[in-house]
């Protein structure tokens, strides 16, 4: 003889036992939640301190990666991520330009301080 019975699991449900021994069930933990709305904040944060302190190179790469991975997480805050991306990728493009003017008049400086 054959025992039919349902044994109550955790959160309510049940499992049929057939022969009076619980039936575990077992669920997946929940995902946690990385939708990138840290990344978004730091990237800002990261954008504003380079243009006031003048940060040149470490800090806008760093903004400008944690940006865009904010942005491919599809995160709530995308204004706050497409902000940090614009300011950390125009500090770089001016550390670029500075960087190359800087080279030139060192080249240039060099070259007419040899011819007499």
């Amino acid at each position: 003889m054959t025992m039919n019975s349902t044994v109550a699991l955790e959160g309510g449900t049940t499992a049929p036992s057939t022969d009076g021994a619980p039936q575990p069930t077992f669920t997946p933990a929940p995902k946690p939640q990385s939708d990138g709305r840290s990344f978004a904040i730091a990237s800002f944060v990261i954008g504003l301190a380079s243009i006031v302190s003048g940060w040149t190179l470490v800090a806008p790469v760093v903004g400008l990666i944690l940006g865009v991975l904010a942005l491919r997480r599809e995160t709530p805050e995308r204004t706050l991520a497409l902000w940090g991306v614009w300011m950390n990728a125009a500090i770089l493009a001016l550390v670029a330009i500075m960087l190359v003017f800087g080279i030139g008049l060192l080249i240039f400086g060099l070259m007419a301080g040899t011819i007499y």
